[in-house]
């Protein structure tokens, strides 16, 4: 069983920060991808985020480039979303997502429970 488990979501004003974390543990023989998503509401769609590699590639969505960051520790698991400069359209539920390979050889997609961020004065 693998779990993903995220931390440092809350509530901030207008141009503040957070940083979010996610830390992959279980039955896990690599991770490969590690995505951040969000979405708004329940009636939207996910949001793909942010995308980071094995090989420390990352990739970014055009309304998060030049202020959010995202990051990894392939010895831990761990994969960190640094948000600057944050707006209220950022506010939204994140989600974390790991292509995870299995020690029985196969590869799984798997997602963190969510946590909310809300950028509000």
């Amino acid at each position: 069983q693998v779990q993903l488990v995220e931390s440092g979501g809350g509530l901030v004003q207008p141009g503040g920060s957070l940083r979010l974390s996610c830390a992959a543990s279980g039955s896990i023989s690599r991770v490969n991808s590690m995505f951040w998503y969000r979405q708004a509401s329940l009636g939207k769609q996910r949001e793909l985020v942010a995308t980071i590699t094995r090989g420390l590639s990352t990739n970014y969505a055009d309304s998060v480039k030049g202020r959010f960051t995202i990051s990894r520790d392939n010895a831990k698991n761990t994969v960190d979303l640094q948000m600057n400069s944050l707006k209220p359209e950022d506010t939204a539920v994140y989600y974390c997502n790991a292509i995870v390979g299995l020690p029985s050889g196969s590869t799984r997609g798997y997602w963190g429970q969510g946590t909310q961020v809300t950028v509000s004065s």
